[in-house]
């Protein structure tokens, strides 16, 4: 797997994807496409993510038609944004409702994926090389159509890869030639991996392969066990050794950054099967990384209330988090904070933005981390920039350690619901002065290095970004403040001309005492 440079590129300039992913079960017209573009700009958002269909791009084999693509690239240029491409190919949640008729229809050269006692199942087999090739064959024809179509403008800056790919209800396909592979020794090339990098697998795939002992050579159920967990990995082998074919043809045409994305396992008692066996959830990104190098990262659709625990199983050994759909209610305009300012994340994208109204509080959100993609983009990656994410009632605060000095960060005391959770981000921006961003919390300062032992505030402003130049508004104090002892926002619970339930940005400078 490729390392993905963070944040993107576009023209030479550091490019961010604030985005909304359109409702897509049903292929759109224009008219529906223009609501998901209105959407957007709404939201103050950059990038729209919204898919081409397989089957409405070569209805006959061979022959295309891009007039939905054309559309879609005409429009992006029209509203001044850019797109993330969904292929909805071989998969779309778990199965190939989207292939062409042509292949629909023919069971014998497409063949499809089995349950224990042969019923053909809803899904394409990744086992046949003839679907491989007939996806693969579409999507190179996709890329080198944007190529010489989008070359010079970059509408489309990234490409997903089908979509929530893997099998279900079974834990892996049953058909012969399926059953022949499991039965088979362990490709080689997956042991030489596990071996390589014995030291930094992620523990789910560690602890499979050393409940064996760590065997170098076997069946699958010699080297990692007999068990749905042995089949998981086994399917996700397959399937993305399949997906990484596919990427690769679709690369030689145009090298756009690609990446696959997962429907995620919903609770501890789920097994494969339960959810798309073989699909690239967190558990088996060792799996994917050693069969598919063409897809530069993996990315989960986050649909769980946990939205801290999944970003952190997903930047685990280096990956970096894209985050291509997501609840779209009011934990967006929180959740969005977070994934940018703790993980770096390349891409926030609600899902179904055509839903959200003129009072959704992440166009607020979005309005704010607009204003701030500079500072972003220049602080990702290093240790200066921090999120702020209150998921629970009852939690009091958190501490962070940023630059010279600990962040003593307290949530709103009074929050009884999703509304007036705590959110933001902090950013050291210079010796003694950081820029604090989001809403219900503030903060105090405690040094950690040598030198007077107490820091105070000396000024805190609230302000908005223009461009990268910053506008102060007001310089806070008194009550707002709390006499310069804390930075707190809303400033004022009851501040009629500013509004509380709106994030803000507050630059604050600090000063060292005994």
């Amino acid at each position: 797997m490729t390392t993905v440079r963070r944040p993107f590129t576009i023209d030479g300039k550091p490019f961010f994807t604030l985005g909304g992913q359109s409702r897509n079960s049903s292929g759109y017209n224009r008219a529906e496409a223009e609501t998901a573009f209105y959407a957007l700009k709404l939201l103050h958002g950059n990038t729209l993510e919204i898919p081409v269909y397989w089957e409405q791009v070569e209805p006959e084999e061979g022959i295309y038609d891009w007039s939905s693509v054309d559309t879609l690239l005409a429009m992006a240029r029209e509203n001044g944004v850019r797109l993330v491409l969904l292929w909805f190919g071989s998969w779309k949640n778990g199965v190939s409702s989207y292939i062409p008729t042509w292949v629909k229809k023919d069971l014998v050269r497409f063949p499809r994926a089995q349950g224990k006692d042969g019923n053909n199942k809803l899904v394409l087999s990744p086992f046949h090389e003839a679907s491989c090739k007939a996806d693969a064959t579409a999507f190179a024809a996709l890329m080198r159509y944007l190529r010489e179509a989008d070359s010079d403008e970059h509408t489309v800056v990234m490409i997903q890869v089908e979509n929530e790919v893997g099998l279900m209800p079974e834990s892996r396909d049953h058909s012969a030639i399926a059953e022949a592979a499991f039965r088979a020794l362990v490709p080689r090339e997956l042991i030489d991996y596990l071996t390589e990098h014995k030291g930094s697998l992620l523990s789910e795939v560690n602890e499979l392969w050393g409940s064996t002992g760590y065997k170098d050579a076997g069946t699958w159920t010699e080297v990692f066990g007999e068990s749905v967990w042995t089949d998981e990995v086994f399917m996700a082998w397959h399937m993305a050794r399949y997906i990484n074919k596919v990427a690769e043809a679709g690369e030689a045409e145009y090298a756009l950054p690609m990446y696959a994305n997962a429907w995620l396992v919903q609770n501890d008692k789920q097994k494969p099967g339960d959810y798309p066996s073989g699909g690239p959830v967190s558990r088996v990104m060792d799996i994917w990384r050693a069969v598919a190098p063409a897809i530069d990262l993996l990315a989960p659709d986050i649909y769980l209330p946990d939205f801290k625990a999944v970003c952190t199983s997903y930047v685990r050994s280096g990956n970096p988090l894209m985050i291509p759909e997501a609840r779209q209610g009011p934990e967006a305009a929180r959740n969005a904070f977070w994934a940018i300012a703790e993980h770096d994340a390349m891409c926030f994208a609600p899902f179904g933005i055509e839903d959200i109204d003129l009072n959704h509080p992440l166009i607020e959100s979005y309005d704010v981390l607009r204003q701030l993609m500079p500072l972003i983009t220049k602080y990702q990656g290093t240790a200066k920039m921090a999120g702020i994410l209150q998921q629970n009632a009852d939690e009091e605060g958190t501490t962070i350690d940023i630059g010279e000095y600990r962040a003593n960060v307290r949530y709103n005391g009074q929050a009884k619901g999703q509304a007036d959770m705590s959110y933001g981000l902090i950013v050291n921006i210079g010796p003694d002065e950081y820029l604090i961003a989001g809403n219900w919390f503030q903060v105090n300062f405690s040094p950690m290095t040598p030198g007077p032992r107490h820091a105070g505030i000396l000024q805190v402003w609230e302000g908005v970004y223009e461009g990268e130049e910053w506008v102060p508004g007001r310089c806070l104090n008194g009550d707002e403040t709390a006499a310069h002892w804390v930075a707190k926002l809303p400033p004022n619970d009851h501040d009629r001309f500013a509004g509380s339930d709106r994030p803000r940005i507050l630059r604050v400078t600090l000063h060292r005492h005994d």
